[in-house]
């Protein structure tokens, strides 16, 4: 196996086509309907049309929703609201179709995909094609020790690549992405304020399920003491991803990454996703121009990650459920734009 250059994504990685978004917005000017009445589903058609390379635009009708999942071991610390190592069963819900993403995608008739880097639960409690990635059970715990090995690291961002791949291959042509953790949201909150160079107070949000005031304290001094741990290995993406992320935080990175290579557009959910945007976001300054916010969730380290990498999400309705589901609520809007840009009549 070759050695990772991250570097190499900076040199991969293309802008959605930019004379294929003028033709784009050159057709807009000819519709029917006024500029300006559709708002920002113009913008998106647009989009579209640069990441397809076609005008006008085709449907999407082959979304799928992607969500990886993976236990931290800073939950013991009591900094979320479910119980430490708990993943699997938001794992099995999913797969049961009980949980608010598998009511959504059944609903919208969209494949959901569950991806286990680092569940903590015996491989056998799973079907195979979700643990086939799995990389080991659970990642370390940040604040006094690294999350992953650097193997651990290395064969985590290649799983996320390779799931990037089989998407594209399989004709994959929008992704839903969303994360299943328990202290997903202290990792990512950890990595956003090492690269944006604030203070744990200031990115500590209480998590999809809610926290109490003292589990927010303990939360905050958790990113604080990973902070310390993260800023001398700021230099290195790869380094910093296994002293405070996780294995499904890389894993994400990678996909992210992998995508953008592959010209595949991704919908980003919370935190977590906009957390491992701002990493890609390091290794490759092009890679955003393939990704939408789908919604604020209400985390405060979201809202800097996502300012920093200058994504507005489209929806902001309060939802903190997590695990893809306020980028799924963003799909239609995406898919409304598309179905707009492609059929409204054209002006002679």
């Amino acid at each position: 196996m070759s050695a990772l250059n991250l570097d190499d994504f900076a040199h991969l990685i293309e802008r959605p086509d930019g004379g294929v978004r003028r033709d784009a917005e050159e057709r807009r000017a000819r519709l029917a309907v006024p500029p300006g009445a559709l708002g920002r589903l113009d913008e998106l058609g647009e989009w579209l049309a640069a990441a397809q390379q076609q005008v006008p635009v085709r449907p999407v009708e082959r979304p799928r929703v992607l969500l990886f999942a993976g236990d931290h071991g800073v939950a013991e610390l009591g900094v979320s609201a479910r119980p430490a190592g708990s993943t699997g069963d938001l794992v099995r819900a999913v797969l049961d179709g009980a949980s608010p993403a598998a009511v959504l995608a059944r609903s919208t008739g969209v494949q959901l995909r569950v991806v286990d880097l680092a569940v903590d639960c015996d491989p056998e409690e799973l079907p195979e094609e979700v643990t086939r990635h799995r990389v080991r059970r659970g990642s370390g715990r940040i604040d006094t020790e690294d999350a992953l090995t650097a193997e651990e690291a290395e064969a985590a961002f290649r799983a996320g690549m390779a799931v990037a791949d089989e998407e594209a291959d399989a004709g994959t042509d929008l992704v839903v992405l969303g994360d299943l953790s328990v202290g997903g949201t202290t990792a990512a909150s950890t990595l956003i304020a090492a690269l944006c160079g604030t203070d744990a107070s200031v990115v500590t949000g209480r998590g999809g399920a809610g926290i109490d005031d003292l589990a927010w304290m303990r939360k905050c001094a958790a990113i604080r003491d990973a902070l310390r741990r993260a800023r001398p290995v700021l230099g290195d993406q790869l380094e910093l991803l296994a002293t405070v992320g996780g294995a499904d935080l890389t894993a994400i990175t990678g996909f992210l990454l992998q995508s953008a290579v592959r010209r595949t557009p991704v919908i980003l959910d919370g935190v977590v996703s906009a957390a491992c945007a701002l990493v890609a976001q390091r290794v490759a300054f092009r890679a955003p121009d393939w990704w939408l916010a789908g919604q604020a969730s209400g985390e405060p380290a979201q809202a800097k990650a996502l300012d920093r990498i200058a994504l507005n999400p489209l929806l902001d309705h309060g939802v903190t459920a997590g695990e893809g589901t306020g980028a799924l609520l963003a799909l239609p809007l995406v898919q409304a734009a598309a179905a707009l840009a492609a059929e409204l009549p054209v002006r002679d």
